[in-house]
């Protein structure tokens, strides 16, 4: 086991619960507090995105728009375009599901340097129901040249993605939750955008996973564990640039490999996976995600489980590639 996760991992109970949104806000007061170059817009959701932390700390470089998600990433846009480094925070269902294409147009097109702080993303917000949980914002922000996108596993992670897309110059899509979820890496846990981080060294799977469901795939190795079964958890934070290296070092080990995200599995952070095996390596595949559905509305726990996205379902998924595998279906190099 990677030696930065904390103690008693599998006991939730001990385990400090925080939204991954939390991160996010302390990230940008961190960031704001080394360059003043740093600016926070928001459309009319301050609070609920965490940015009313910067908002507090440094007033006059924060702007509210109001309920305006096009003119924010225009605004946005016009700030970088002479050298201020913006964040752009609303719902992930807004932006970048609402001013999708102004990013296109006046950020990504122009490979400008603004940060877009998608929240709330997932069946786990809950009860807001459909509309309001994002399922394909990491598929409309990866197919845009120039774009980083993030999917933080914890709070922690949220807090040193949102300071490292501060400073790399690059348009940057942070994705981030509603809902508590277990804070299970520690500060000292090195990140860097675009270099995947193996949790659990496995030899017999390989579970790929981004955003908070990286802890349900570290549930599942554990019981896999007790039935015989090693299997290597890798966090894949960075859906783009993705680490190839990294991902196909470990596949190429195991022989089989399972993607976990609360996601559309088409477009999302399985499809790149897929992409990059299908040119380099063939192997039984699996993809957690959401099945072409839009969510409902319902607590976290039930909507997580109902749409088959907790450890119990990664478990059935590795059981399915190693029998393929076994099988000797597909287990081959491309020539």
């Amino acid at each position: 086991m990677n030696k930065f996760l904390v103690k008693n991992l599998f006991d939730k109970a001990k385990l400090v619960m925080t939204p991954t949104r939390d991160g996010y806000g302390k990230g940008l007061v961190k960031a704001g507090e080394k360059d003043e170059r740093v600016v926070v817009l928001c459309a009319d959701l301050a609070e609920s995105t965490r940015s009313l932390w910067f908002k507090e700390k440094y007033p006059k470089r924060f702007i509210e728009v109001g309920v305006a998600e096009q003119n924010m990433a225009t605004i946005a846009a016009g700030m970088a375009n002479y050298g201020k480094i913006p964040f752009i925070s609303s719902y992930a269902t807004f932006s970048p599901g609402r001013n999708n294409e102004q990013i296109r147009t006046t950020i990504s097109l122009n490979n400008l340097s603004v940060k877009i702080a998608g929240a709330h993303a997932g069946v786990s917000v809950g009860p807001d129901g459909a509309t309001h949980q994002a399922l394909e914002d990491m598929a409309l922000m990866r197919v845009q040249p120039n774009m980083v996108v993030i999917s933080p596993c914890d709070a922690i992670e949220a807090e040193k993605a949102t300071f490292a897309a501060a400073f790399n110059g690059k348009p940057t899509y942070i994705r981030l939750a509603r809902e508590k979820t277990p804070v299970f890496t520690t500060e000292a846990m090195p990140f860097e955008i675009g270099k995947a981080i193996v949790l659990r060294q496995g030899k017999d799977v390989t579970i790929i996973a981004c955003g908070p469901l990286v802890y349900e795939a570290l549930l599942a190795a554990e019981k896999l564990e007790k039935e015989g079964i090693d299997a290597e958890v890798i966090n894949n934070h960075t859906i783009k640039p993705l680490d190839k290296k990294t991902l196909l070092a470990s596949v190429k080990k195991t022989g089989a490999v399972v993607t976990v995200e609360e996601h559309q599995i088409m477009g999302g952070m399985g499809s790149a996976v897929a992409e990059v095996l299908v040119q380099n390596i063939l192997v039984p595949m699996e993809l957690i995600g959401m099945q072409d559905k839009f969510g409902q509305s319902g607590t976290p726990d039930e909507l997580l489980n109902f749409f088959g996205l907790t450890h119990p379902f990664i478990v059935k998924a590795v059981k399915k590639v190693i029998f393929r595998r076994g099988s000797g279906q597909v287990n081959k190099k491309i020539k």
